[in-house]
């Protein structure tokens, strides 16, 4: 973990439990009113300055999908969000647990945050769960090939996009992580630009008329037009290749796929001195019977300092697995010194 990271996670940490009272259900997804007194700051071309580091760990710990023991509770009680911060804490202490025991694990890696009050990122539908897929966004589920479900490996189409350290995609890019979660946003005019610290990946922001990509051109992060309405920054994006999931691929989360017709809408709202409101409404009528929105406060804090994400260096992981796993290499593993039989890889 950072040092710095882990001064700022263990500040927020130890600051005193809110009153409940702060928040209501009705609240959750809607971007608060500015302080009266407040004035958005504008940059030097006269729109609102969205400038500056907001690292997504200051809601690492909130879960995107709603856990069903919730049902369509918005926010935890007074007695569960203390039971989530000793969680955090716990994990935010793995690190000095394991360099007082001199092993290296995932406590080192992991920089997950704090948690929300909220029960989950996605607000809507009421259940805060990605909703049902169509038949043919199941059809194409049972196709996706990842490192978490796959234990042979012929190419690289048994990776996903992320395995890969190619792109998380939309909206999964914009999700926190377990680490490497800082976000950056610079401006110049008719620009906005995002860089995300997970896979470096940068998205440009074209304000105004934007004329879309060439021909078929489509990407893994999409085209982005925006345009401001007050302090707010209004995003569309469209343009996606459909090959990356939508959702983080893990042990706790199914694989959810992704298809040309993607749509991303999002609000960045200034809210108040370092405060920023983030909405995204996605829809896939090809993936998903129905859309579904995430809200989520960002804070800033321009002394979180991103690292170089190398992922692995080289791309060398790729070519290993399909050496270790696939029968094509079973001759090649007993020339060095392994068995016919495939490595396990999970």
């Amino acid at each position: 973990m950072k040092p710095f990271a882990k001064m700022a996670l263990a500040a927020l940490l130890l600051a005193p439990v809110p009153a409940l009272a702060q928040q209501t259900e009705a609240e959750v997804g809607v971007p608060p009113a500015a302080p009266a007194d407040w004035q958005a700051p504008r940059t030097p071309w006269g729109d609102p300055d969205l400038r500056g580091t907001y690292p997504l760990e200051s809601m690492g710990s909130t879960p995107m999908q709603r856990p069903a023991r919730f049902g369509s509770r918005k926010l935890l009680n007074d007695e569960e969000y203390a039971q989530s911060l000793d969680a955090a804490r716990e994990l935010a202490g793995l690190a000095d647990v394991e360099d007082e025991a001199g092993v290296l694990g995932s406590g080192n890696w992991f920089e997950r945050g704090v948690p929300l009050r909220q029960t989950s990122l996605i607000v809507e539908p009421a259940d805060g769960r990605v909703p049902p897929l169509t038949p043919a966004g199941e059809a194409l589920r049972a196709q996706m090939r990842d490192s978490w479900n796959n234990e042979v490996f012929e190419g690289p189409q048994d990776f996903n996009s992320l395995d890969r350290c190619l792109s998380r995609g939309l909206p999964a890019t914009m999700i926190p992580f377990p680490y490497n979660n800082g976000l950056r946003v610079f401006q110049a005019p008719g620009v906005v630009v995002i860089n995300l610290e997970m896979i470096h990946e940068t998205r440009v922001i074209h304000l105004g008329e934007a004329a879309p990509p060439p021909g078929t051109l489509r990407t893994y992060l999409g085209h982005s037009r925006g345009h401001w309405e007050g302090n707010t920054l209004v995003v569309e994006t469209t343009h996606f290749n459909g090959l990356s999931p939508m959702v983080i691929v893990g042990p706790s989360n199914r694989p959810i796929p992704t298809s040309e017709q993607l749509q991303v809408t999002e609000h960045f709202t200034m809210t108040g001195p370092g405060q920023v409101y983030y909405e995204a409404w996605i829809t896939d009528p090809v993936v998903l019977t129905d859309g579904f929105k995430m809200a989520f406060p960002w804070t800033r804090d321009d002394e979180y300092q991103p690292f170089e994400y190398a992922c692995h260096e080289g791309n060398t992981i790729v070519p290993a697995y399909v050496r270790a796993t696939s029968p094509r290499f079973a001759d090649w593993r007993v020339a060095n010194g392994g068995t016919r039989e495939p490595a396990p890889v999970n």
